[in-house]
């Protein structure tokens, strides 16, 4: 990160470079490094109904919470969706799944695996579905409110449909399903691909927080507040992992499909700073991806004293 900073803010990056870069991840390598953990994983590790519902559902709780309060707080549809997701999306890939498992060994992969899915196939989509609301502001008479409303609609699912990432999962898991075997050559061009997106993506929210420290310099329409950005990280990592514990342990009361390891596997992934790829998907769809930019550095930073606490208090548990 600290690399791709310094070459766009000293000129070895060109600013115009940035959406190339974007492309790469968001269309090759990323899609590659999904595919790669989706075909690894057994099939069965997908699907467990207790995890999943209760992951969702805090998902869902947390995309709502933000948008209350950004929208409040007269953001756009845009970026407010994206502030949502960055809210609810943990860094699964890069750091929960390597993390996890070396704290609470080999069986957490099972919860990482499908919070995973649930983030990469229905809360991102949703998000970039929300995102494509506005500015769709509907007036004059019933009929011409239908057809603005029903444009929206077909636009949302459009971009839904265009992620690659939800694709790239599912063609994984498909793959292991059927137990396919893919072409060595072909499987060889895929991990290098796969073992790109890391440190592209990393490189590429360096240069995205540099370009935006560089355009708020000249116009202060850039500028993005701390308060566009701190209480989204305090979203994240504190009420997040607090809302899948309290829900969690409500479903444990009341007796459905979830034991007292995976939630606390759930509460630590909660508890991880936003997922990287979010300002990805910003700087794809036009949202103030500076802004993403930075609640992600934040929470990273903040994860630090923050993940380390919750351990703390889940090692007992």
């Amino acid at each position: 990160m600290a690399c791709g900073y310094l070459a766009a803010r000293h000129g070895l990056l060109a600013l115009g470079a940035i959406p190339g870069l974007n492309s790469f991840v968001l269309f090759f390598a990323l899609p590659c490094m999904l595919y790669r953990f989706g075909a690894s994983a057994p099939v069965a590790q997908l699907f467990d109904p207790g995890v999943a519902l209760t992951y969702l559902l805090c998902g869902l709780l947390m995309v709502a919470l933000c948008l209350f309060l950004t929208r409040r707080g007269r953001l756009g549809w845009n970026d407010a969706a994206f502030g949502a997701l960055v809210a609810a999306f943990p860094n699964t890939g890069f750091m929960g799944v390597p993390l996890l498992v070396a704290l609470l060994g080999q069986a957490a992969a099972t919860p990482v695996i499908v919070s995973l899915l649930v983030d990469m196939v229905l809360t991102t989509s949703l998000c970039i579905a929300l995102s494509r609301l506005g500015p769709h502001a509907v007036m004059g008479n019933a009929a011409s409110a239908e057809a603005s409303a029903g444009r929206a609609a077909l636009k949302a699912l459009r971009s839904v449909a265009a992620n690659p990432l939800p694709w790239a999962i599912l063609l994984g898991a498909l793959v292991s399903c059927l137990q396919l075997a893919v072409p060595r050559p072909v499987a060889a061009t895929v991990g290098l691909l796969a073992d790109a997106a890391s440190p592209v993506a990393l490189f590429t929210i360096g240069a995205v927080l540099a370009r935006s420290r560089m355009l708020a310099r000249t116009d202060q329409t850039h500028a993005v507040p701390w308060q566009a950005t701190v209480p989204v990280a305090l979203l994240k990592l504190l009420v997040h992992p607090l809302l899948v514990f309290g829900l969690g342990s409500l479903v444990m009361q009341l007796g459905l499909p979830l034991d007292a390891f995976a939630l606390k596997v759930l509460v630590l992934l909660a508890a991880l700073p936003s997922a990287s790829n979010v300002v990805l998907l910003a700087e794809r769809y036009g949202a103030d991806s500076g802004r993403i930019a930075r609640i992600i550095l934040l929470s990273t930073v903040a994860a630090f004293f923050t993940f380390a606490g919750a351990a703390a208090l889940m090692s007992g548990r």
